[in-house]
């Protein structure tokens, strides 16, 4: 398969574009600005350079026409005004499936956060009730479209190895999990066809990761 990545140099875009590519996919991955390249092509995937935030949709479809699947790990990140959650974590996504529409790309996996759909907090930071309230929209948009939709929402991401081993249903409750377990279970919902239709949450469980994805599919 041909799989495309927004936000292809973030962590998990990066361990996910490694398994892909060991996998024998044909990966690519989209980011701001050309310095990240090189990280892209260490772990076997296409860097594309191609700014979300200021392009177009016709643009994007000439860039995912043919993929059988599509990726949205985007993220304004750490330290980046509320604005931008605006612009990245909601119109990233939004564009994104704007142009998997125009290209006739079905398959749509997005990475969301444990939290959203629902507010945030009382008292909660202003750039987080941002991030959360982004979020929230973009799941509502992808929902809203005649697309393979996917959307999984980590809990508390960690930078420890994987454990292979998850809880991936509705609603979890909250809990932490590896970006290397991430990355592997957004392999195995694409590879497998799993979760189409599913807003699916995610932390570290007991499951095997390839039966907990597999328990999604049909």
């Amino acid at each position: 398969m041909r799989i495309v990545i927004a936000g292809g140099h973030g962590q998990i875009a990066l361990l996910l574009e490694a398994r892909l590519s060991a996998d024998g996919h044909t990966v690519q991955g989209l980011l701001r600005r050309p310095d990240g390249a090189d990280d892209l092509v260490a772990v076997g995937a296409e860097p594309v350079v191609f700014d979300l935030e200021s392009a177009t949709a016709a643009s994007l479809a000439e860039v995912i026409r043919g993929a059988d699947a599509v990726v949205f790990a985007a993220g304004a990140g750490a330290g980046s005004s509320a604005e931008r959650k605006y612009t990245v974590d909601l119109g990233g996504s939004v564009l994104l499936a704007d142009a998997a529409e125009l290209a006739g790309v079905r398959r749509f996996v997005q990475i969301s956060s444990m939290g959203a759909g629902a507010p945030a907090a009382p008292g909660s930071d202003a750039t987080w009730v941002a991030y959360l309230d982004a979020k929230t929209k973009a799941e509502d948009d992808l929902r809203s479209r005649d697309l393979d939709w996917t959307i999984i929402r980590p809990g508390g991401l960690l930078n420890t190895p994987g454990l292979g081993l998850v809880h991936l249903v509705p609603h979890t409750g909250r809990g932490t999990v590896p970006r290397a377990d991430v990355a592997d279970v957004l392999a195995e919902i694409i590879e497998q066809r799993a979760g189409i239709g599913q807003t699916l949450e995610l932390v570290s469980g007991s499951t095997p990761i390839s039966q907990a994805v597999e328990a999604w599919k049909g």
